[in-house]
């Protein structure tokens, strides 16, 4: 059918089921959003009919154009259209269990857990951010594998609060400034908000900011089959990034609610049901879509399966089959394992007195070299960071075939574009800023840790020992709070063959996002032998032994340098200690008990550290001594010792004397 034979009538019918649907699950489950869906499913229905090049029958279809749906809560919109394609596993019986514990409908979109779901969203902007990162992504291989392997678009239904969020505005500008031509944004303009029309808070003219970043914008009437067609497919053709707004009546069907804020959070009710049915002509039961319905939506489910097998037979023969299948895989454990393994021995051989930041640098080099994946970036702080090696290229408008990303000053678009990225596929994203910053970082990193991500955040200038830059850069509740996500693993290394093990550790876990904090200063090393084992990965380990010992310290990275001269000191005064190093609580909380009872040992504790205590309950008992930092002037409870201007090797042996006197 081509877009002048487009039947308006027939597209509004299949719409309608989107509605149905939608406002049925909401009033089963006593809670919900149906106003969204209802506004936005004549927007959908073209999309997906349309315009959208997937097959429901093979969901993850490389080259198949990726849908988010920035704007979660209306999250039936995506289920419904999962059922009506025929997504495997999204069964009525799913969309009658909306919003209940154990089924794949939750109440906003979570990525792993329902089909047709590319991303988990929910929190307003994420999604948008998101998709800029899927962009960059399909961009990246496009230019390495070429349009016959990777040429595909990126959809995003955003609303009017995913653009009000700032991250959208970090988003939006870094896809302008990269001409990311393949994305296309579809903004559910219905006008309101949770509390009202949206001129109560905002008055900002939303085309007019993302032409200013350099996008193309249209504007149509979202309930318009022929005009939203017309705009996506003008939009296909853009030489830049698209943003089309959709004017569109929220609960568009609704007899009283319709166009109001009632309609976004709640259900209709069943009078208003009943009003909706008659307006919309759907004179079928709840959770019914008749059976032409239901044969044209799967008819556009299946309508990508001959593209998507002539697809599989170009990558069958074409030459860089083998190294797209690996991209795509991911899984480069032991290309990272030898040449970390190899970089170790190196550095063992004449241990270097670097800064953790440098020695990240150094291991990059290496990483960079034997995985051909990795897209590396910074906001704004390369040189700080040191994220970017001498033999990967810029990745800009003019080269998308670069492997390094200059973000600007944008540290939650950042994070966010990482997780696009490594949910595309094809790439594993790193990048950096200062470990204070990852508050800018956070909604992103914890989005990262609930969908299994592998993203890994290079953090430098992790404590005080950063300088005089003064207590607005100087972490000190940070490692705390990052510790706090579940699923994150928190790195943070001691010395030069540490942080080498740590990105060894990091880029081989497919499923967990990781954090490595590095420092600002040079560190004495701890690790003066090889051993082919990675003892990062075990999270702690006895770095410096004793037969007897009359204490044991515990710190994590430039504190180990701290502790091991507190044992030097000590062994002077025949005081024997032994140290252990704890790069990563998360790994080390995951060893066998053991294990865990043999390293930390019996006698003693004393923990090191330049934070807060929080977290370290984990591996000390209420006897035992907590060395710390605080920015704040806050008292310390017995046996804990905050220290406002640095950590000193004779404050932990004083704590050692103290505990074993």
């Amino acid at each position: 059918m081509t877009r002048d034979s487009m039947d308006a009538a027939a597209t509004t019918r299949m719409a309608n089921a989107i509605r149905a649907l939608s406002m049925d699950a909401v009033e089963k489950a006593k809670s919900g959003h149906p106003g969204m869906p209802m506004g936005m499913a004549d927007v959908a229905t073209v999309l997906a009919t349309r315009h959208l090049k997937f097959d429901a029958g093979a969901p993850d279809w490389a080259d198949r154009d990726r849908f988010v749906l920035s704007a979660g809560h209306g999250s039936m919109l995506i289920y419904s259209l999962g059922y009506l394609l025929g997504y495997a596993g999204m069964t009525i019986e799913e969309i009658k269990n909306f919003r209940q514990l154990g089924s794949k409908t939750a109440g906003h979109p979570e990525y792993g857990h329902a089909p047709a779901v590319e991303t988990t969203t929910g929190p307003l902007g994420q999604g948008l951010a998101n998709a800029v990162g899927m962009a960059i992504a399909e961009a990246h291989l496009n230019a390495r594998f070429g349009d016959g392997l990777a040429d595909h678009h990126t959809y995003v239904i955003a609303g009017d609060g995913c653009l009000m969020e700032g991250v959208s505005q970090e988003a939006l500008s870094l896809a302008g400034h990269l001409k990311l031509r393949k994305l296309i944004v579809l903004w559910d303009d219905n006008n309101i908000s949770i509390d009202g029309p949206v001129s109560i808070s905002d008055s900002t003219n939303q085309t007019e900011r993302f032409a200013a970043s350099g996008w193309n914008t249209a504007r149509v009437d979202g309930h318009d089959p022929a005009a939203v067609d017309a705009a996506i497919a003008d939009a296909k053709n853009s030489d830049r990034p698209t943003l089309i707004a959709c004017r569109t009546t929220i609960g568009y069907g609704a007899p009283t609610k319709s166009g109001k804020a009632a309609a976004h959070g709640a259900p209709l009710g069943a009078e208003e049901i009943a009003g909706a049915r008659e307006a919309l002509g759907w004179n079928h039961g709840p959770f019914e879509v008749p059976g032409d319905l239901m044969t044209a939506w799967r008819d556009a489910g299946a309508r990508g399966a001959d593209a998507r097998a002539a697809w599989e037979a170009r990558l069958a023969k074409d030459s860089n089959c083998e190294d797209f299948k690996a991209a795509l895989s991911g899984d480069y454990a032991g290309a990272v394992t030898a040449a970390i393994r190899a970089h170790k021995k190196t550095l063992s051989e004449e241990p270097p007195k670097v800064a953790t930041r440098k020695a990240s640098e150094l291991a990059l080099n290496i990483v960079n070299e034997a995985v051909d994946i990795t897209i590396g970036g910074s906001a704004d702080l390369t040189g700080s960071n040191n994220t970017k090696t001498k033999n990967i290229s810029v990745l800009d408008a003019e080269n998308y075939a670069g492997r390094y990303i200059n973000y600007g000053i944008r540290e939650h678009g950042m994070a966010a574009a990482m997780n696009g990225m490594a949910l595309h596929g094809g790439v594993i994203p790193y990048g950096g800023t200062f470990l204070v910053f990852t508050d800018y970082c956070r909604p992103s990193i914890r989005l990262a840790a609930l969908m299994g991500l592998r993203v890994v955040y290079v953090m430098t200038h992790d404590s005080i020992g950063l300088g005089a830059d003064g207590p607005t850069h100087q972490p000190v509740e940070h490692l705390a709070a990052l510790r706090a996500i579940p699923n994150l693993n928190v790195f943070r290394p001691c010395d030069a063959i540490e942080t080498a093990e740590c990105w060894a550790a990091a880029l081989t876990n497919l499923a967990t996002p990781s954090v490595i904090a590095l420092s600002r200063q040079g560190l004495e090393p701890a690790r003066l032998t090889h051993t082919d084992d990675n003892m990062v990965a075990r999270g702690a380990y006895v770095v410096a032994d004793e037969k007897e010992y009359a204490a044991t310290i515990i710190a994590s990275g430039s504190e180990v340098e701290i502790a091991m001269a507190a044992r030097a000191a000590l062994a002077g005064e025949g005081v024997a200690v032994r140290v252990v190093s704890a790069p990563c609580f998360e790994l080390f909380a995951m060893q066998p008990e053991s294990y865990i009872a043999e390293t930390l040992g019996q006698k003693p504790r004393v923990g090191v550290e330049a934070g807060v205590k929080q977290g370290w309950d984990q591996v000390l008992r209420k006897k035992d001594a907590f060395i710390g930092m605080t920015g704040f002037g806050a008292s310390a409870p017995a046996k804990e010792l905050y220290a406002h201007f640095g950590i000193t090797a004779g404050t932990v042996a004083g704590a050692v004397r103290a505990l074993t006197e």
